[in-house]
């Protein structure tokens, strides 16, 4: 995938960034491998909102993508590279030898006609065949990883990601997450050599509100221009700071870069070393 411009006819095309599809091999999904999606416009199973500023967006269906790569020791052929409306990444389309059909996020420089496998067994490190972390080398790119055997990838499955094996050890597999977090995971669990496809997707700029809306965004309201019923941040004359110790969510919460992960968690101790506060420049 490439990100291209287009004529500044106005304001809003002037700043945005565009995605050329050229990877897209077919334009139409599987039919049997889509189902309906329900639009909840940030609403829970009460019909009230807990996520706001969510409502509208473009009708869209959903792809069924196989997270577990289940269907072992049974080449696949790769039939065609499509559009995720739902993700970043690409989906890759592959016809089974037995005649089955499934959708799987495609990696990086996975092509039309090539063939792929997934395994319990050793098979060869090849971007797009799915075999278990104890069969790989220290510094093997990997994406779509389990956290629990069995359970189905669910981590790195975003456009562009990946995790780095650091080595194998008893029960234990070490991978690099991409916040430079050092975690432990199982050696049987599953995962997909490679790097998930379209990287450049954090390049397109929206540009307008339009295309925000389109995307099931409403807008946003600052909390320092709203009056002091709304929002701790609000009320004053004109143009004024928050005038707080510390940003607060419109409930008078914490807000802007407070930790939210529970102390004592289970999982604390498969964690060797968190993830770094200060990105390097």
């Amino acid at each position: 995938m490439a990100v291209k411009r287009v004529k500044p006819t106005t304001p809003g095309r002037r700043q945005a960034r565009f995605d050329d599809f050229v990877d897209i091999t077919k334009t139409t999904p599987e039919k049997r491998l889509v189902k309906a999606k329900k639009k909840i416009s940030g609403r829970n199973s009460q019909g009230r909102i807990t996520i706001r500023h969510r409502g509208g967006g473009v009708k869209r269906a959903l792809r069924i993508i196989d997270f577990k790569r289940d269907k072992y020791d049974i080449p696949a052929k790769v039939a065609s590279i499509e559009y995720d409306p739902n993700r970043g990444a690409r989906i890759a389309l592959l016809h089974y030898a037995d005649g089955e059909k499934r959708y799987i996020i495609s990696p990086i420089g996975l092509k039309v006609g090539e063939t792929i496998l997934s395994s319990r067994k050793k098979i060869e490190i090849k971007a797009g065949n799915a075999l278990p972390v104890k069969f790989l080398i220290a510094g093997v790119d990997i994406y779509n990883v389990e956290l629990e055997p069995g359970f189905g990838a669910k981590i790195a499955r975003g456009a562009g990601n990946s995790v780095q094996v650091m080595g194998v050890e008893d029960k234990y597999a070490q991978i690099k997450m991409p916040s430079g977090e050092i975690r432990l995971i199982k050696k049987e669990c599953m995962c997909t050599v490679g790097q998930a496809s379209n990287p450049d997707k954090r390049h397109i700029k929206l540009g307008s509100a339009g295309r925000k809306r389109k995307l099931g965004w409403r807008p946003v309201v600052r909390g320092t221009a709203m009056n002091p019923v709304d929002h701790p941040h609000g009320g004053g004359e004109g143009n004024q700071p928050i005038g707080l110790k510390h940003p607060k969510t419109p409930w008078g919460k914490p807000a802007l870069g407070v930790k939210t992960r529970k102390k004592n968690r289970p999982s604390d101790k498969l964690i060797i070393r968190r993830k770094s506060s200060k990105k390097k420049r």
